[in-house]
């Protein structure tokens, strides 16, 4: 995919015209790579997230490499906010890979979760969509105990581990609800499309509806993440519903390029400019950062320019309305300064 068909892809072709228009360089990748090379990872990644205006990151350390900055080392090196958010199921797998027993790693677990917050996190996600579904069920303790059992002897012999077994990964998320609920802490969820193991049947959004429907959440945001891509209306309506649902964009954004207003159209069709949040999902490169952030601004103009020119939206209307959806709406509900 990578070798042969990314490079066909309306995302890849105008990314290179972007960033050659940026680097100063021939419209090609290897002119794109030659001049980046020619600057630090340091001036690259302070250059674009400025020139994009980004004010603050939200960091999810669950997917990292040998090569990926820590937490201190964004902070210190990027022009920006850097907060972190704690990624559930991978905050599991090493509790399960250092506790013996059952009832030793759950409460290390939800002890982890209710001090999140005091560790400098901003909010909790999960990636269950990509383990076990969205369809998250309440599962009784001893279901989830003989389910660790399992799991812990194939950790002792592969030395690490996938927490891939359902009843374990609801059990777990459920304790992890009731702290949210508990402290208002805002949880994302990955919904949609995304890696190849993803089941995109398992991922549609409207499979967590009856957690949004139980009064034991009622006080927990739920973010979902990826504009539930391709269940983007889906995830309009839930947001449009339920007052603590919030539709976040990222990797929509940059990644449907062209389709970006679309995603944009949908989801404002139903959804309160006060539930949208813009992010990119970008990781690895801060390329992705800077196309996200113009493409995700080009989109959003072409969308409210329409509603402005149909009298849908007054001007001033549609520029509280980008305000909102780019940054306003998240610094709200994550507790941070917003100009």
């Amino acid at each position: 995919m990578h070798e042969h068909h990314v490079p066909q892809t309306v995302f890849y072709r105008w990314a290179i015209k972007e960033l050659a228009r940026a680097l100063d360089c021939a419209a090609t990748t290897e002119a794109v790579l030659a001049a980046r090379a020619t600057t630090s990872a340091d001036a690259l990644a302070a250059r674009l997230l400025r020139d994009a205006n980004i004010a603050t990151l939200l960091v999810d350390y669950g997917y990292e490499t040998d090569a990926t900055w820590s937490h201190a080392e964004l902070a210190a090196r990027l022009p920006c906010d850097v907060r972190s958010l704690l990624r559930l199921e991978t905050f599991a797998q090493t509790l399960i890979l250092r506790h013996e027993t059952f009832e030793s790693m759950v409460e290390a677990f939800v002890a982890g979760v209710e001090g999140a917050r005091g560790a400098g996190h901003v909010g909790l996600k999960s990636i269950v969509a990509y383990r076990t579904g969205l369809a998250v069920r309440a599962t009784p303790r001893a279901a989830a105990a003989d389910a660790f059992a399992g799991v812990k002897e194939q950790a002792r012999r592969e030395g690490r581990l996938r927490l891939a077994v359902k009843p374990l990964n609801d059990y777990l998320l459920l304790l992890a609800l009731e702290v949210a609920e508990r402290q208002a802490l805002p949880v994302q969820f990955h919904t949609g499309f995304g890696d190849a193991d993803v089941d995109l049947l398992e991922a549609n959004p409207l499979h967590l509806r009856p957690l949004l429907e139980s009064d034991a959440y009622r006080h927990v945001p739920f973010v979902l993440l990826h504009a539930s891509y391709p269940y983007v209306r889906e995830l309009g309506y839930l947001a449009a519903i339920y007052p603590n649902v919030y539709a976040d964009v990222g990797l929509a954004i940059p990644h449907v390029a062209a389709d970006i207003p679309s995603v944009l159209r949908a989801l404002l069709a139903l959804t309160p400019a006060s539930k949208i949040l813009y992010s990119s999902d970008a990781s690895q490169i801060p390329e992705l950062f800077w196309l996200a952030a113009r493409w995700g601004r080009r989109g959003l103009g072409v969308v409210l320019d329409e509603l402005v020119a149909l009298g849908a939206l007054t001007n001033d209307e549609a520029l509280d309305t980008a305000r909102r959806i780019l940054g306003g709406n998240a610094a709200s509900l994550y507790g941070l300064s917003w100009p």
